[in-house]
């Protein structure tokens, strides 16, 4: 067959050219890795909580949480004496702060300031998730163990009720308005709890999503964002209940965020990425990218003013063999590899 030469140099240039408007118009969140910063130091980790008006990042360790500067990587404090903590919830105009300690069924009060250890208060079993709701002055501290909510009244530093929950708790977001959405992850429900009252509002079932993690919220358009453990983001109603839409997003999600700014949801998840949603439209999300950072960091913060995400993460061993008593075991996480990941827009 004749091929003719100038035929060819106009397919070329046209197909140049079209490729070149699909890159452009390509979505794409802004999002991307800027930073990897080695905080070294022994121990797990669980939540981070974000105190973006004085540049702190606090971060569970296990036995203590690490107080270090965003900016610089540096660790500026530490609060020591929280075994088994996951939580760290913030109260700002009272100048405390709160971890949830897994182990011996207790939250640390500590001093904004100083991070000097202010009060132990006895809670549930194995309490998780925590929050400050600011409507009522409250700490909501969620128990896994003996699944129930403990309410601190957050002045007084004492519990003033513990709420029945029926599952187990597993990541909660308040609206400011005196309401509180709650994951239950082997129920697969969101529960709405009114913060005044300290009773159960709603039940929700959350279907096709299993076992839901994360949960954060667009206040304004009243949207609730969860992570599920079958690799998808349910968008729920937060008034009515009911799932508007469910998105493909990473493997081992453990939390997401929502930023009004942009009006752009994340799910952080453990296989080493970043499921970035946008919404488009009243009541339409579309998945905008997966964004890469590292195998392991399924939690986050997030900096809405700054255009900031932190995750944290480290490198792991070869995965030890299963046992009776180990079905599946986690890798052994190498000595002096804990990192921050900074991801930037």
């Amino acid at each position: 067959m004749r091929v003719h030469t100038a035929s060819c140099l106009i397919f070329v240039v046209i197909v140049s050219y079209a490729a070149g408007l699909f890159a452009q118009s390509a979505p794409s969140s802004g999002y991307h890795k800027t930073q990897e910063i080695i905080l070294g130091g022994d121990g797990g980790w669980d939540y981070l909580t974000l105190d973006a008006t004085a540049g702190r990042l606090y971060i569970s360790r296990s036995t203590h949480v690490i107080i270090v500067d965003p900016d610089s990587g540096k660790e500026v404090g530490t609060i020591s004496d929280t075994p088994g903590v996951h939580g760290i919830a913030l109260a700002p105009e009272l100048e405390t702060g709160y971890t949830s300690n897994g182990r011996d069924g207790t939250v640390t009060a500590f001093d904004l300031r100083t991070f000097r250890h202010l009060a132990h208060i006895p809670v549930g079993t194995n309490p998780d998730a925590i929050l400050y709701e600011p409507a009522t002055k409250r700490v909501f501290v969620f128990n896994g163990g003996s699944r129930n909510a403990s309410v601190i009244d957050a002045k007084a530093g004492t519990v003033v009720r513990t709420v029945p929950l029926d599952g187990r708790p597993e990541f909660a977001v308040a609206d400011g308005r005196g309401s509180i959405y709650l994951n239950l992850e082997d129920k697969s429900e969101v529960v709405r709890i009114d913060a005044s009252k300290l009773s159960i509002e709603a039940r929700w079932p959350l279907a096709p999503c299993e076992r839901p993690t994360g949960i954060s919220m667009d206040v304004q358009r009243r949207r609730l964002f969860v992570g599920c453990a079958n690799r998808l983001m349910a968008i729920v109603d937060a008034d009515q209940g009911r799932v508007i839409a469910t998105l493909p997003i990473g493997g081992g999600c453990d939390a997401t965020a929502f930023d009004p700014r942009v009006d752009m949801a994340f799910s952080s998840n453990g296989d080493g990425t970043l499921t970035v949603v946008r919404e488009d439209g009243p009541d339409r999300f579309v998945v905008v990218e997966n964004v890469a950072t590292k195998t392991g960091a399924r939690t986050m913060a997030l900096d809405s003013q700054r255009q900031r995400i932190y995750l944290v993460t480290a490198a792991f061993g070869p995965r030890p063999s299963a046992t009776a008593n180990q079905p599946s075991p986690r890798p052994p996480i190498l000595p002096g590899s804990f990192t921050l990941l900074v991801l930037t827009r």
